[in-house]
């Protein structure tokens, strides 16, 4: 069996958003990674990396402290963010 499933071929749906959001609080990913850790979440700064280029998926619990730590509700992750490849319907 290969890696992670994936869903219309994204590994997860927060990438572009994460990323928006890390640099408009003007954040490094060190320092989010920082961040993350000093709140109980321990990411490695190549674990972010694969999530913000769609190389990973986000686990729940990781959501949730990404959207703690930017100050930012977990819904604003997702905001502009069609699961579907209207081609395929």
């Amino acid at each position: 069996m290969s890696g992670s499933r994936k869903f219309n071929n994204k590994s997860n749906l927060i990438s572009k958003n994460l990323v928006k959001y890390r640099r408009k609080n003007g954040l490094s990913q060190r320092v989010l990674c920082q961040k993350l850790d000093l709140i109980g979440l321990p990411l490695f700064r190549s674990d972010l990396y694969c999530i913000e280029h769609d190389k990973r998926s986000v686990k729940d619990f990781e959501l949730l402290a990404f959207s703690k730590v930017l100050g930012v509700p977990i819904e604003a992750l997702y905001e502009n963010v069609s699961i579907f490849d209207d081609s395929n319907i």
